[in-house]
């Protein structure tokens, strides 16, 4: 997607969210219609979403069949029309608070104003894959929605404190309780909007649905609508001073690659450290300096540190700052994956696991291939390269707590 502003499409001043006429559901249970963000979903988590209610979100967000992104539209509107769906009766800002175990996170949901990243208000962090910013542009055109928040952070914000009655309160299976409130007052809302003006925000979780809200308004503008509601797309702004986030690393799977030869190659260049048991083998990744690496399989696991200093030289980047080439997931794309295995770290090649080592192993098992287990980056180093203008590679950060999906919809008729 390209990157620079044209001059047909608004440049906002600052940091710019507006209230909007949520959608929300109308049943008993409202957790037993959220589910977690589209790309966090596997294949078998959908029929158990559905298990929990017919009107689950996931039939809108991640629709099947040959006309799923018209089966989306249809879907929504016919849940509108028999009132499973309901819109709010005035714009508001959403103040949203997930708590649980180990779980305090409060932010404000809203409009938020697009920017192009040149004018440093809001901060991609990570590069896109042209997949699936065509495939949220098409669920996004053909349902003339936007049905989960993107999730930015900022730092010293408004007081996000509530003494009303939420409007939402419901506790998900994982023991999260999610509290979302109305902030309907004009004189708060703009309160809120003036702490956030001279703010930066950074991405945390939706660079593809970002790219796609960016990429429907150059299309609707392009198309002669002027001004609309895709000038606007549904953000959660979290004030990571007041609750900092956890950030979490993303496994890679290269089904294509056996263990043993990712490790045999890997062998002129690192420095590898056999280990019989998964947990031993995660301990010596986390006491080991980076760049280290932690290859795991169904024949046991290796652990690649200490790379020869010349050979990851020669392979990184020289219009790169030192700060990007220090990366863990830039030394796995620009060194390990196309110097040492002969391949690119792509959506064809490797497959992602969000998180999870022991699901990344299982998996590189059943495929008789390598998973390749990383430490999480620091959310200052991230912060580091997106303030000044690069961005990490693809799939590198991992934020959390992720906003829950199907709490608050926007319709941009209803909007």
């Amino acid at each position: 997607m390209p990157d620079m502003a044209t001059p047909e499409l608004p440049v906002p001043d600052g940091l710019v969210l507006r209230p909007f006429r949520g959608v929300r559901f109308a049943v008993e249970d409202p957790a037993k219609v959220t589910s977690p963000p589209y790309d966090l979903i596997s294949d078998s988590d959908v029929p158990e979403l559905l298990d929990l209610h017919p009107n689950n979100v996931v039939r809108l967000i991640l629709p099947t069949g040959k006309e799923r992104y018209g089966e989306a539209r249809d879907t929504l509107a016919a849940w509108l029309a028999s009132g499973v769906l309901v819109p709010d009766p005035e714009p508001a800002l959403y103040v949203y608070e997930q708590s649980g175990p180990g779980v305090l996170q409060r932010g404000v949901i809203g409009d938020l104003m697009l920017a192009d990243p040149s004018l440093g208000i809001v901060l991609p962090h990570e590069d896109v894959m042209p997949g699936p910013v065509a495939d949220r542009l098409a669920l996004m055109s053909t349902t003339q929605a936007n049905l989960e928040p993107i999730f930015l952070l900022y730092e010293n914000g408004p007081d996000l404190t509530m003494r009303h009655e939420p409007v939402v309160d419901t506790v998900t299976g994982d023991g999260v309780r999610h509290r979302l409130w109305a902030l309907t007052d004009p004189s708060s809302i703009a309160a809120v909007n003036a702490a956030l003006h001279d703010k930066r925000a950074l991405i945390a979780d939706g660079h593809h649905r970002y790219a796609t809200y960016r990429e429907l308004q150059r299309r609707e503008r392009a198309a002669g609508r002027g001004d609309g509601p895709w000038d606007y797309g549904l953000a959660l702004l979290v004030d990571s001073a007041a609750y900092p986030p956890d950030l979490k690393a993303i496994h890679r799977v290269i089904p294509a690659l056996p263990l043993q030869e990712a490790t045999a190659r890997a062998k002129g260049a690192w420095q590898v450290h056999d280990f019989d048991h998964l947990g031993e083998a995660l301990a010596a990744l986390e006491a080991a300096d980076d760049p280290a690496f932690l290859l795991g399989g169904a024949e046991g696991f290796h652990l690649m540190t200490d790379p020869d200093p010349l050979q990851l030289a020669n392979a990184m980047p020289a219009d790169r700052s030192p700060r990007w080439n220090a990366l863990n997931t830039a030394v796995l794309t620009e060194f390990v994956m196309p110097k040492v295995w002969g391949m690119r770290d792509d959506e064809h090649t490797v497959r992602i696991v969000h998180h999870d080592a022991v699901a990344a192993v299982e998996l590189a098992a059943r495929s008789h291939g390598t998973a390749v287990i990383l430490k999480p980056l620091s959310v200052s180093h991230v912060l580091a390269v997106a303030e000044g203008g690069e961005r990490v590679p693809r799939k590198s950060t991992s934020f959390g707590p992720k906003p829950r999906t199907g709490l608050v919809l926007r319709t941009f008729a209803i909007d």
